[in-house]
């Protein structure tokens, strides 16, 4: 079985060498306990190299998701020969999804899944190639993320903590380090307290992929955090830096929460999120340095690409500062 069935008759369909898929005439669908199989093994291998909770459960729903739509379509049999999965079938599959409203970064998402399921496939030998090859992702409409403005920031970080509610001085300590260390909500999360090098003024933090890096503290943040280490509540184990009144660790969601009421009580209604506060760290850093390089280091990506969507905000502020200044930027009152 290891080549392709009806080559020069139709779109080339790929052979799956293990048992993936039954024959059962003219319409063949998964075979769901051959494909469990590798499904499984697959998620394991996910987990060892490090993935994160939330990715391999992304990963899960996106492929089950696959599958269900690939089980339902009909495959077209030569000979009376039921033909295996194409390039064909996975367009479809985005068709279907498109048509339920789901949006062009959802899609490519979902396509990313797909693709290093079949890459992973082939590279055990378990197909012959990757059906994917060669589709090409929904073009998405490039978002620039939303920044805060400087200086409502620091009015709400600035405002009085009452230093007798442990929960506020945390509070405090934790939006000082969103804001002033850029941190994914994922990676706040994730901090022990033996991550924070309070004298050196600096934290460790393990990012994306498991990847390590150093960013720095601001002054205001290692204060913030200073003054919270001697009131946080621990658990048994002890570890995780943001607790709540129980010792346990933070979870992703009441940060988000704690994030939301803080903005909503002290603010002016406007929405804020963990995410905000990062891109307005890169905003701010990028405005006020002008190295790119730099703020890709201390936001951890991988890519240049992904920093380089803060020269937008960069070119934004500039402009701003161009309509304002500039002579022959003003318009002519009539």
């Amino acid at each position: 079985m290891g080549g392709y069935a009806g080559a020069g008759r139709r779109a080339a369909r790929f052979v799956i060498i293990s048992p993936l898929f039954f024959e059962v005439g003219q319409g063949a669908g998964m075979n769901p306990d051959g494909f469990a199989a590798h499904f499984d093994a697959y998620l394991e291998n996910i987990v060892r190299e490090g993935k994160s909770e939330h990715t391999v459960a992304a990963y899960r729903r996106d492929l089950e998701e696959l599958f269900a739509l690939l089980a339902q379509m009909p495959s077209e049999a030569e000979g009376g020969v039921p033909q295996d999965l194409s390039r064909r079938d996975f367009t479809a599959a985005l068709r279907r999804l498109s048509q339920r409203g789901l949006n062009a970064r959802t899609l490519a998402r979902k396509l990313s899944s797909w693709r290093q399921y079949c890459a992973w496939l082939v590279k055990r030998g378990l197909m012959c190639a990757d059906p994917t090859a060669g589709i090409s992702p929904p073009k998405q409409p490039q978002r620039i993320p939303k920044a805060l403005p400087q200086e409502w920031l620091n009015r709400m970080l600035d405002l009085p903590v009452d230093g007798g509610d442990p929960l506020a001085v945390r509070d405090h300590a934790l939006f000082e380090l969103m804001y002033g260390s850029g941190l994914r909500v994922s990676e706040i999360h994730g901090l022990n307290a033996d991550d924070v090098y309070l004298d050196e003024a600096w934290v460790h933090v393990t990012g994306k992929g498991r990847k390590q890096r150093q960013v720095p503290l601001t002054g205001k943040s290692a204060e913030a955090l200073k003054n919270y280490l001697p009131l946080r509540q621990t658990a048994s184990d002890g570890k995780a830096l943001f607790t709540g009144r129980n010792g346990t660790r933070l979870s992703q969601r009441q940060i988000q929460k704690r994030l939301a009421q803080w903005a909503a009580i002290n603010g002016d209604g406007r929405h804020v999120s963990p995410h905000m506060m990062r891109h307005s760290y890169a905003g701010h850093l990028l405005q006020a340095s002008r190295d790119i390089r730099a703020v890709q280091e201390l936001l951890g990506h991988s890519s240049l690409s992904t920093t380089q969507i803060y020269t937008k905000l960069d070119f934004d502020h500039i402009a701003r500062l161009y309509d304002e200044a500039h002579p022959r930027a003003k318009r002519q009152e009539k």
